[in-house]
């Protein structure tokens, strides 16, 4: 087997409490609680093509202990093989059971988790993905990831018990270190005339929006969201005369969740790459967990 290129973060200098301090410093919140500093940020990608961008999407993987990730390696050698021009993970990379506001203290959920193993299960993932697209000479792919609501759980345990403030380590200088550039949870990014998010919120409490034809509506730009299971998509078209695609898929996983039904958890499991993006134009191509599985696995 080849050699990890992906060492552990020796003494990993990468605790919430200093992150907070410097955020309290600043006169900043949280990013569970902090405002969208605008609408949406676009992201401008150097040498872009003039056919439009490739750009392989990483749905929501929920990584845990105990559950199976074949999958994540296997994509992470599709990408190689691809050499997409930007990957953007769509945020819920970890689960974080253990730190779960559904699961209360002393119930079989919570029974034997710990957080640094939640960590290290996400950290063995992500390090098994990046692998096979590091081992490609030259290429060097923009990799972005907006935060999903189970990411930033260690930052919000810590805002809410200061017991734990400096203990945890902290997801997102994990994923800097591993190169990613990182948004805020809820913070829209926009590449290629695509908006990403892990969700985009709705209405004065924010809940996301739950339908890909709601998305376009809302929008009124073409846009992918993770969060929830299965995949929805919407078609549309801008005064312009181009065309909208909406998207909402969050199931990039093999394992069953115990909150769902046996019915519910027969989603679609799997991701997409989108090909030909400009102008808020693309042709999306889904990449289901089987089929990467029967690939590369």
């Amino acid at each position: 087997m080849a050699k990890d290129l992906f060492p552990d973060i020796q003494g990993v200098p990468t605790r919430l409490g200093t992150r907070m301090q410097r955020q309290e410093e600043r006169g900043h919140r949280l990013p569970a609680d902090a405002p969208l500093e605008r609408p949406a940020l676009r992201l401008d990608v150097p040498n872009a093509p003039k056919h439009g961008l490739t750009i392989a999407l990483v749905m929501d993987t929920q990584v845990k202990e105990d559950v199976p990730t074949e999958h994540i390696p296997a994509y992470g050698q599709y990408i190689a093989q691809k050499q997409p021009d930007v990957i953007v993970c769509i945020g819920d990379w970890w689960d974080f059971p253990s730190l779960s506001f559904h699961n209360k203290p002393g119930s079989i959920e919570r029974e034997g988790r710990r957080y640094n193993r939640d960590f290290d299960a996400g950290r063995r993932a992500m390090d098994a993905f990046l692998n096979p697209i590091a081992k490609v000479p030259g290429y060097k792919p923009l990799k972005v990831f907006t935060l999903g609501n189970h990411d930033i759980l260690p930052s919000r345990q810590a805002a809410e018990d200061a017991r734990l403030d400096g203990t945890l380590i902290d997801p997102t200088l994990f994923l800097r270190e591993r190169g990613w550039t990182v948004y805020d949870f809820l913070q829209p990014v926009t590449i290629g005339g695509v908006a990403f998010s892990h969700y985009f919120p709705s209405g004065p409490m924010g809940r996301p929006v739950t339908t890909a034809p709601a998305l376009l509506r809302k929008l009124h730009m073409s846009a992918v969201a993770g969060h929830q299971q299965g995949r929805d998509i919407a078609y549309s078209r801008r005064a312009d005369g181009a065309l909208m695609t909406g998207i909402i898929s969050g199931a990039f996983y093999q394992h069953d969740e115990r909150y769902l039904s046996p019915f519910s958890n027969g989603h679609w499991r799997g991701t997409w790459f989108l090909h030909e993006v400009r102008d808020g134009q693309f042709d999306e191509m889904a990449l289901s967990v089987n089929y990467l599985l029967r690939r590369f696995g």
